[in-house]
C-alpha cells in the first residue's frame, strides 16, 4: 500500500461523461477517462482494508486492493496480471458492470465516496492492450473437445477458460456475429463493438473456434464433443398481454436495440422493418437498465420526447435502510441516458394500448397503483387506484425484463451457465458463471479419464 493516507487528502474524481449536447448526436461511447496522473491518484485512495468487502462483493472475486496498489505505483503490467487472474474480460466489466465492488467499499460507508474501482479496472486493461501486454498464447492440447452454445459473456468466458486448460473449444452462435447481448443488446454508446472484436481476435489466435449463423437444437446437440456448455442467455422477453398489443409500433426493447446496433455495423433495413423514434412520442415500459438503453437510443434517433414508466414505486434517493452497506443499495439510479432527456414516472400500470384507424399505436392508457403491505407477509400487494390517464405514444418499447428459460433434461456431460442457468443477471455474474462451468467441465472430464483402481 503506497499511500495509506491518500483517502484523507484526495477526493473521489470520476471521469464523467461527454457533454450532453455533444454525445446526443452520435453513438460513440459516452464515458470519458482520466489522464494517467489522476488515475494513479484515484487508485491511491484504496485503503487496503483488512477485510476487503470489494473482493467479497465481486462475483468474480477480483482483488481491487492489489491491482490498485500496482496501478498507483505505475506497475501497469503487474496490475494487468493481477486483474486478469480473476477476470477474463475487464474491458467489458470496466465499461458496463454496475460495480458491486464500489457499493461495498469501506469509503462508501465512511464518506460516501468509494474508490473508482470500475474506472481503474478499465484504465488497466486499456493500457494493457495499448502497451502490448495482451498477447495470444499457445496452450498444450489434451485431445478432448468441448462445444459452447452461445457467445455472450458466459459463453466467451467458458470458452476462454476451457481453451487455456487445453480443450479444443468450438463456440456456436446463432446470430451473424459473436458477443450475444454484448453485441446486440448493449448500445454502442456504452460499449463500442470494436472492443468485442479485439478480444475475439485474441481468442481466435489462441485456438478458440467460432461458428456464427449456427443455431443449435437443444434436443439434438452437435455430435463429436466430449462435453457441452449451454450459454444461450434469456431469449424470451417478458410480454405485456393487454388489449391493443398487436398494434403497429409496439416492440420489445431488444428488437430496437439490436436493430440499431446492426445498422451501425453496416446492415440496412427496409422502411417497414425500421424501428425509428425520429419525431415520435416514445413510451418505454420498464424502469431498468434496458429501458434506460431505449431512452438513450430513442434520443439519438431524434425522438420528440421520451417517457419511461415503471409499475413499482420510486426508489429512495441516496440511501435505503432496507439495503444497508455493504449490500447493493436499492436506490434511485440516474443513468447517462436519463440525463439526456426523458420523463420518469412510477407506480403506473398499463391497461390498454390505443390505436389509430390504420392500426398504429397512438397512446397507452395507464392507471396509478399503490403498493400495500401483504397481510400474509412477503411481497407487497398492488392495488389500482382508479386514477387513469392516456399517454401519447407513437412508439412503445417493452423493457420489462426476461423470462428464465426452461432447459430440457440434459445428459451428464452438459452444463448450463450464465443467464441460461440463473435468469437475467449482470455481465460480471455471467462471466463468473462461465468460469465456474469451465471448472465443472474440466472436473467432469478429468474424472471420466481417471481409471478405476481396485
Amino acid at each position: 500500500m503506497g499511500n495509506p493516507k491518500a483517502f484523507l487528502t484526495i477526493s473521489r474524481q470520476e471521469a464523467g461523461y461527454r457533454p450532453v449536447h455533444d454525445r446526443i448526436n452520435d453513438f460513440g461511447e459516452v464515458e470519458q477517462t482520466l489522464n494517467t496522473s489522476d488515475r494513479k491518484l484515484q487508485a491511491s485512495r484504496c485503503m487496503d482494508c483488512g477485510v476487503p468487502f470489494c473482493h467479497w462483493a465481486c462475483p468474480l472475486g477480483n482483488r481491487p486492493p492489489e491491482f490498485q496498489d500496482a496501478l498507483y505505483k505505475g506497475k501497469w503490467e503487474e496490475a494487468y496480471e493481477i486483474l486478469s487472474q480473476t477476470n477474463d474480460f475487464p474491458e467489458f466489466t470496466g465499461r458496463i458492470c454496475p460495480a458491486l465492488c464500489e457499493k461495498s467499499c469501506v469509503l462508501k460507508l465512511a464518506i460516501d465516496a468509494p474508490v473508482t474501482i470500475r474506472e481503474d479496472e478499465a484504465a488497466i486493461i486499456e493500457a494493457a492492450f495499448r502497451e502490448g501486454y495482451v498477447k495470444p498464447k499457445t496452450y498444450p492440447r489434451n485431445g478432448k473437445k468441448v462445444a459452447v452454445v452461445g457467445s455472450g459473456p458466459a459463453g466467451m468466458a467458458a470458452a476462454n477458460q476451457l481453451n487455456r486448460i487445453g480443450y479444443e473449444v468450438t463456440v456456436f452462435e446463432k446470430d451473424e456475429s459473436v458477443g450475444g447481448l454484448l453485441r446486440f443488446g448493449i448500445p454502442n454508446f456504452k460499449l463500442n463493438k470494436a472492443i468485442i472484436d479485439r478480444r475475439i481476435e485474441i481468442m481466435k489466435a489462441e485456438g478458440v473456434i467460432f461458428k456464427t449463423n449456427s443455431p443449435v437444437d437443444m434436443e439434438h446437440l452437435p455430435e463429436g464433443f466430449d462435453a457441452y456448455c449451454i450459454c444461450t442467455g434469456t431469449p424470451q422477453a417478458r410480454d405485456l398481454d393487454i388489449p391493443g398489443r398487436n398494434l403497429k409500433g409496439i416492440h420489445f426493447a431488444l428488437e430496437m436495440l439490436a436493430q440499431q446496433n446492426r445498422i451501425l455495423a453496416g446492415q440496412t433495413f427496409g422502411k417497414e422493418e425500421r424501428i425509428n423514434a425520429k419525431g415520435k412520442h416514445v413510451v418505454v415500459i420498464g424502469g431498468g437498465d434496458t429501458g434506460s438503453d431505449c431512452i438513450g437510443t430513442s434520443n439519438r434517433q431524434g425522438a420528440a420526447n421520451v417517457t419511461q414508466i415503471e409499475i413499482m414505486p420510486k426508489p429512495p434517493v441516496g440511501h435505503n435502510p432496507a439495503t444497508p452497506w455493504p449490500q447493493w443499495p436499492v436506490i434511485l439510479k440516474t443513468s447517462s441516458s436519463h440525463e439526456e432527456g426523458c420523463t420518469r414516472r412510477w407506480c403506473l400500470t398499463s391497461n390498454r394500448f390505443i390505436g389509430t384507424k390504420d392500426g398504429r399505436v397512438c397512446g397507452v392508457e395507464v392507471e396509478e397503483v399503490e403498493w400495500v403491505p401483504n397481510p400474509d407477509g412477503g411481497r407487497p400487494v398492488m392495488r389500482p387506484t382508479g386514477k387513469k390517464e392516456t399517454l401519447k405514444a407513437d412508439l412503445v418499447l417493452l423493457a420489462m425484463g426476461f423470462l428464465k428459460p426452461q432447459q430440457p433434461a440434459f445428459a451428464s456431460n452438459v452444463f448450463v451457465a450464465g443467464d441460461a442457468a440463473t435468469g437475467a443477471s449482470l455481465v460480471v455474474r455471467c462471466i463468473a458463471g462461465g468460469r465456474k462451468a469451465a471448472q465443472d467441465i474440466n472436473a467432469y472430464l478429468t474424472k471420466a479419464l481417471t481409471p478405476c483402481v481396485e
